[in-house]
């Protein structure tokens, strides 16, 4: 099983302790002590804090940090042997090397000694590039392997782009003996959760964002509760939202929460797909060649929709009609055998959310004159529900071309953003991301064109009570918010993806909470 350790940098010896103490409630399987952030750094303020970790019953890896290898302060190579060696006669489970350093004979032979003293701990040989991957990442493995057979294999560089994560997890995969290879950034914290299926041997958590020792490190609560860490093994099912940003999407929380209440051998992740089609593609053949990460269905989010479409057309195995319609694919189911299967829930979503706030069925929007304000994605998922639903759908837009296009695909009408305040529409709906956070101040509507008479519908969920419904409330119109959306979405998907029933309630809450905590 993949250990989570925790990496601690504090400043002084009384808050590295209560880091430790701290790291041991919050299920830490072992500390990281980074040395190189102490004050002051003596060899016996390392060895008494390696003697608190043994008193806490929770392994210790002590890293002294080079600078050039991103450690903090200037510390000569001397100082940080020193550290090292007092560490291993202290008794720590693990010390960690920079194989730059350790192929010098002045180094490598006094950790060979020191080693010997204390035979039950394991050497970590670590390289780690700021920049980029790895120019040849198996190469610089199997030097550490062949310098030193029996130390453990570090290797940690930065992802450009998603894409880059692959490598990484394909040596953990292959690898024959325990070995640690993370991607940093962003782009690559899924390699610090997929590790655990690909068989890494550790990987790297921090205690808060402040504190972390490396670009894109979750936090070791984050990784326990939200990314059911304790629960990841080389079986579990990989589910996702695919898109850019995707860092504050709800679904996460969603599913995972979900798949626990299930029981469910599954995991959800947020993936981070930044560029166009062709890095879509190039994403999309990267998990579809690694049957082992069982990667079964994935969410697509902005912008990413019309790119899915476009693949499910050329190389997908099913494309539902609606996407078609619409223009849009936001799910992609992955069977077993690695057929890809296109979908769209939003439009579900947002005609059940209507109908249900207002009670009535889909049959009560006929002949409802109701505006779409936006001509974009949501826009098209919107005009389609409502005209197949018979409402005699105004499309309104900035551009009014954007406006008068999708109006001849849907055959309603089209009108500029200008003329909204003349509209006679008994439902408005906006469909743009005027209002969303953090722009919060923003509607797309003039305040007085609300009543009584007036149903409110906004499609952006975060904040949950935009300006547009705000002041639609103000005047007595009735209200129907993204969330409510977004929801109904969620449920549709989850069905398609996990072909089961999920408990909408229990969504709700879920979303409620993370919109109110927000």
């Amino acid at each position: 099983m993949t250990i989570l350790a925790v990496s601690i940098s504090a400043g002084t010896p009384e808050q590295v302790r209560q880091r430790i103490e701290q790291a041991v409630q919050e299920g830490a399987g072992a500390i990281e002590l980074r040395t190189d952030f102490l004050q002051p750094l003596e060899p016996s303020v390392v060895s008494e804090l390696v003697h608190v970790a043994h008193s806490k019953k929770i392994p210790a890896i002590v890293t002294c940090r080079d600078s050039a290898q991103g450690g903090a302060g200037n510390w000569p190579e001397e100082k940080r042997i020193d550290i090292l060696e007092a560490a291993l006669d202290a008794g720590v489970s693990f010390v960690d090397c920079e194989f730059s350093r350790y192929v010098l004979n002045s180094v490598r032979s006094r950790l060979r000694l020191a080693l010997q003293r204390n035979p039950k701990a394991r050497l970590i040989l670590s390289a780690h590039d700021f920049s980029g991957p790895f120019e040849d990442l198996t190469g610089l493995y199997e030097s550490i392997v062949t310098v030193c057979p029996e130390a453990i294999p570090k290797l940690v560089y930065t992802a450009r782009h998603i894409n880059d994560c692959f490598e990484g997890l394909d040596l953990l995969h292959n690898s024959d003996r325990d070995a640690i290879v993370l991607a940093m950034g962003e782009a690559g914290m899924i390699t610090r959760i997929l590790t655990a299926k690909a068989g890494g041997f550790l990987t790297f958590a921090c205690l808060s964002h402040q504190e972390a020792t490396a670009p894109g490190q979750a936090t070791a609560e984050r990784m326990k509760k939200l990314y059911r860490w304790d629960q990841i093994n080389n079986q579990t099912q990989i589910y996702g939202i695919l898109g850019n940003p995707v860092a504050h999407s709800l679904s996460p929380a969603i599913y995972n929460d979900c798949f626990e209440s299930a029981g469910l051998n599954a995991l959800y992740l947020p993936f981070l797909l930044e560029g166009g089609q062709s890095e879509f593609e190039t994403f999309m053949h990267q998990i579809l060649s690694r049957p082992w990460l069982h990667v079964r269905g994935l969410s697509v989010t902005l912008p990413h929709k019309t790119h899915a479409l476009e693949f499910t057309h050329r190389k997908g195995s099913f494309l539902d009609n609606l996407p078609e319609s619409i223009g849009a694919v936001n799910t992609l189911k992955i069977g077993f055998n690695g057929l890809v299967s296109g979908y769209n829930t939003d439009c579900a979503g947002a005609i059940d959310a209507l109908t249900e706030t207002l009670g009535i069925g889909r049959h009560g929007l006929h002949n409802r004159r109701a505006a779409v304000i936006g001509a974009g994605g949501a826009g098209r998922a919107v005009a389609a529900g409502l005209t197949e639903a018979g409402a005699r759908v105004t499309i309104y837009n900035r551009t009014l071309r954007k406006a008068q296009s999708l109006a001849r695909e849907f055959r309603c009408q089209a009108a500029s953003l200008e003329e909204i305040k003349n509209t006679d529409a008994e439902i408005l709906i906006n469909c743009t991301s005027i209002g969303m956070h953090p722009h919060t101040d923003s509607s797309p509507v003039p305040p007085e064109i609300w009543g009584p008479d007036k149903v409110a519908f906004d499609t952006v969920y975060n904040p949950l009570k935009t300006r547009f419904l705000q002041e639609a409330q103000a005047a007595g119109a009735q209200l129907v918010t993204g969330a409510e959306m977004f929801i109904r979405q969620a449920a549709a998907q989850y069905r398609l993806l996990v072909g089961a029933e999920p408990d909408e309630k229990q969504i709700r809450r879920i979303v409620l909470d993370c919109l109110t905590k927000d």
